[in-house]
């Protein structure tokens, strides 16, 4: 098997993953606060690329960070180097993938925390962010994992959006996704299937994992 396609995958739903997952937490913990005005309209807005068409979402992407836009011409003259058909472009169509996944999940993990537990830190004197750190996110703890899992998940296996914003360059942005498609249209039947072999046994391993530990979030128990 061709190992570079699924390494770079790993790698860039690493990154990815990294980037989503403070954003991630950041948005759930806005969107669990019941007053916020606009609520709902936000919550849509941030999970729409779940529901929205790959080649939609690539749209989006190219118009807004391509070689012509205004962002595109900023990272350019700022790096001398392109977001949309390079390794960084991959990147940002991951974080887009992973993102929704990981407010959906980290959401009800930071809503069912019991209030109470966070009210009593600040009453013996902790900060509203220090009992947030120390008494709600390590309760959540189990969930936001859970979620994370499922957003890296997301990530390694993409391909619409990847692929309208990167295109395929062998050795650069072609990810395990994008090389079973060219494998498949070069004809090369047997590439593929080795290719699909493994990043299917990545997939199931990782949504074992994650399920494993949103039975334990579930039950109350630490990761």
């Amino acid at each position: 098997m061709e190992w570079a396609p699924y390494l770079l995958s790993f790698r860039v739903a690493g990154v990815a993953t990294l980037i989503a997952l403070p954003l991630g937490v950041a948005l759930a913990w806005l969107l669990s606060h019941r007053n916020l005005r606009g609520r709902h309209l936000l919550d849509a807005i941030v999970t729409a690329p779940m529901v929205l068409p790959p080649t939609v979402l690539g749209y989006y992407l190219l118009v807004s960070l391509g070689p012509n836009s205004a962002v595109g011409r900023f990272y350019h003259a700022l790096t001398g180097s392109s977001i949309a058909f390079t390794i960084t472009g991959a990147t940002v169509a991951a974080v887009v993938g992973a993102l929704p996944l990981i407010i959906k999940g980290t959401r009800p993990a930071l809503e069912g925390v019991d209030p109470i537990l966070p009210l009593a830190a600040r009453t013996l004197g902790a900060s509203k962010w220090r009992a947030f750190l120390t008494v709600t996110l390590p309760i959540a703890a189990p969930g936001i994992l859970s979620a994370t899992m499922l957003g890296f998940a997301k990530s390694l296996g993409d391909f619409g959006v990847t692929w309208m914003l990167v295109g395929s360059v062998p050795g650069r942005t072609e990810t395990g996704a994008i090389y079973v498609y060219n494998q498949i249209a070069a004809g090369h039947d047997r590439r593929a299937e080795a290719m699909v072999v493994a990043m299917t046994i990545s997939a199931i391993l990782l949504m074992y994992g994650a399920n494993r530990l949103s039975m334990r979030g579930k039950q109350g128990l630490p990761p």
